[in-house]
């Protein structure tokens, strides 16, 4: 199965909807995606971009539970990462999150190519089709993350509000 990166255009116009929780079902439920995202930051620790997580391996377990917490959810889980979001939609908080990184295409692409590669060993047995769109969630929600670019420049990506057509919920 192709899963492709697709690239950025700071200011573009991006559409995403949430992985259906069937993915969350199909990868084996709230231990399955536990198991796919560990697999996915233990790669993640390696990568050209370990650089933006913490070093201390206590505090990168900490790194690993929440996202995997905020993965959980967003594929139709329990609200186990409302807490933390508050009045923000979950996937707005996520943007903002990233505000204080100074996240580039390249640091994007190796990240989505760590995920790709977890997938590939984790997600044997899930239909294609629930990856596929496990998939386009990833790779178009991403890009709002992205908010360095190679002239220098920085846009940092909003969601405008629920109505938004690129909410998916």
């Amino acid at each position: 199965m192709s899963l492709d990166i697709t690239s950025v255009q700071k200011g573009e116009e991006v559409k995403f909807k949430n992985p259906p929780k069937e993915f969350l079902e199909a990868i084996g439920g709230i231990e399955g995606m536990r198991e796919l995202m560990y697999d996915f930051y233990d790669k993640i620790y390696e990568s050209e971009i370990s650089h933006y997580f913490p070093q201390d391996e206590e505090e990168f377990q900490k790194v690993k539970e929440k996202n995997t917490q905020f993965f959980i959810q967003i594929c139709g889980g329990p609200k186990v990462y409302q807490e933390d979001a508050k009045e923000l939609d979950l996937n707005e908080y996520m943007i903002r999150i990233h505000d204080d990184f100074s996240i580039t295409e390249k640091a994007r692409v190796e990240w989505l190519g760590t995920m790709r590669d977890a997938l590939n060993d984790k997600a044997k047995g899930v239909d294609e089709k629930l990856i596929k769109q496990f998939w386009d969630y990833l790779d178009n929600f991403s890009k709002l993350t992205v908010n360095s670019f190679s002239d220098g420049s920085t846009y940092y990506a909003s969601l405008l509000d629920k109505s938004d057509s690129r909410l998916g919920n």
